[in-house]
């Protein structure tokens, strides 16, 4: 797995070396489908490749987390909230964040989502690392990643085109 994440990071990042040198900042189109427009100049297949692509990562994604989120519910409420129930009101909630907000914003608040998770496993990482009487360089370091976590929570903003 530590080998798929460190090809997985080497392709992102070639490939947005590779979009830098293809296009200048004044061709960049901050919409929400212009990454997909920006593709059609690369390869007229490319924007077809990259919807279905993004189209399976989501569902498999939403499908995955939808599971998970609902035995959370469950058990965050000591099971007055049943997961049937559960389920229905995560589908009402992302249908509803999906009518009344903006990709940019909904991805603000995944970001943000995932930064508190984040923060946390920094800080229980802190923690840890305090009890085993790790170095302070560790525990500095992911003290700074909780920092940065709580900044990311307060002051992300969306991109807007």
């Amino acid at each position: 797995m530590r080998w798929a994440q460190w090809i997985a990071s080497l392709i992102y990042l070639v490939y947005i070396a590779l979009i830098s040198l293809a296009f200048s900042a004044d061709e960049v189109i901050m919409t929400e489908t212009g990454i997909i427009d920006m593709m059609r100049i690369v390869s007229p297949v490319l924007p077809f490749l990259l919807v279905a692509a993004a189209l399976s990562a989501q569902f498999s994604a939403a499908i995955a987390d939808t599971g998970g989120a609902g035995g959370l519910f469950a058990e965050a409420s000591n099971n007055r909230i049943n997961v049937r129930t559960a389920y229905v009101l995560l589908g009402v909630i992302g249908i509803s964040l999906t009518w009344l907000a903006d990709v940019f914003t909904i991805i603000r608040y995944a970001s943000q989502a995932f930064a508190v998770y984040y923060t946390l496993q920094a800080l229980i990482a802190v923690f840890g690392a305090y009890q085993q009487k790790s170095s302070v360089i560790k525990v500095v370091i992911y003290c700074c990643l909780a920092v940065i976590g709580v900044l990311i929570v307060f002051f992300a903003q969306s991109i807007e085109g």
